[in-house]
């Protein structure tokens, strides 16, 4: 039997495979409003067979956009927005949604990647933007306002609030974001968090906003929701955010009650040295789930039906995450089952596809 494609359970949340389909950025957001792109692009992939869907990081507040396009969850507008979109997706699936809440510090205010991704002046509809010291990203002109305690505080707060509206959206998960040299990012790693108060200095200090963000969520949401964090294992950079102060974060979680670590990489730094290849992140997650058992997800460079079941099968992760693979292949689950003999849920519409090689593809 296909491990890849056994049932798990996140929280009080079952899962019929071990297939998530990670956050991925779609800079196709009106005022922070979901539009009629991410009906198509999350109804489609609500249709791929995959266990859970992750709504793109979702900022908590206008300034915490990467760019102006990007999806937000601070207003009443934003939330309608966002609910018609799940109506139509739900209309036709089961498969669950979560969702990814973010701000992205000091990486705000710049423009789509298919227009150059530079950072944007007030003057090209950017904004001031803030992080944990008056430390710019390395090929960003404007330097950010380091964020005071009051600042900080409400930051918490919108964090919860964007949780409160994801539960009244129906959503089924929340991942918060402290990966890829964004502001919880900011906060952990040593090289963009220079603070000399308790937020700041030794790894407890470094950690604090983020388990204060993680804290204020879960209090926010019922028992048994599943939540989580997103992270990355390292910042490929010597001095930097490593593996062994993950491991610390992610024992930190563990004992607030989180239900499972997403592991990704790199991002805080233009110094970082990643060693591409195939399954180049697993050995973090895998470093992260040894040390702490927690429901951990792999991600990146995961292509291959046969490398995920391994990752799975060998107690590597519990769960692989694809992102730019299923937009590239958007019935990867279909394939994957096929050639490791298991089923998948096909839509109705869809049954007449069935390759007659494989008559109990579609369960």
């Amino acid at each position: 039997m296909s491990q890849l494609f056994s049932p798990y359970q996140l929280g009080n949340l079952p899962l019929a495979n071990r297939i998530v389909i990670a956050p991925m950025c779609q800079y196709s957001a009106e005022n922070g409003n979901a539009s009629d792109w991410h009906t198509i692009h999350l109804g489609h992939l609500a249709l791929s067979g995959a266990a859970l869907l992750i709504i793109e990081a979702t900022a908590v507040e206008p300034e915490g956009r990467i760019s102006p396009f990007d999806v937000g969850l601070w207003s009443d507008e934003n939330e309608a927005a966002l609910a018609k979109v799940l109506e139509a997706a739900r209309r036709w699936s089961d498969m669950p949604i979560g969702i990814q809440l973010a701000h992205a510090g000091r990486k705000a205010s710049v423009a789509q990647p298919w227009h150059g991704g530079a950072q944007l002046g007030p003057d090209q509809g950017g904004w001031t933007v803030s992080a944990p010291s008056a430390i710019g990203f390395e090929s960003y002109p404007r330097p950010p306002r380091a964020l005071g305690r009051d600042d900080i505080a409400r930051l918490v707060e919108a964090f919860a609030a964007a949780a409160r509206r994801s539960v009244r959206l129906g959503l089924a998960a929340i991942e918060l974001h402290g990966a890829h040299g964004y502001l919880m990012h900011q906060f952990l790693s040593p090289l963009s968090n220079r603070r000399e108060d308790e937020y700041g200095g030794s790894l407890e200090n470094r950690m604090r906003f983020p388990l204060e963000v993680y804290e204020a969520v879960r209090a926010t949401v019922p028992s048994g929701y599943p939540v989580g964090f997103r992270i990355s294992g390292t910042d490929w950079v010597e001095g930097g955010w490593d593996i062994e102060q993950s491991i610390a974060f992610a024992r930190a979680i563990q004992a607030r009650g989180a239900d499972f670590i997403h592991v990704s990489s790199g991002g805080l730094s233009a110094a970082q040295k990643i060693p591409l290849g195939p399954s180049y992140q697993v050995p973090l997650a895998r470093a992260i789930k040894q040390a702490t058992g927690l429901p951990t997800i792999a991600v990146g460079l995961i292509t291959e039906p046969e490398q995920a079941e391994a990752i799975v099968g060998t107690g590597e992760a519990d769960l692989v995450g694809l992102a730019r693979g299923i937009l590239y292949d958007p019935r990867w689950p279909w394939h994957a089952a096929a050639a490791l003999g298991a089923s998948v849920k096909a839509p109705e519409q869809y049954l007449r596809s069935q390759p007659r090689q494989y008559p109990k593809l579609f369960a």
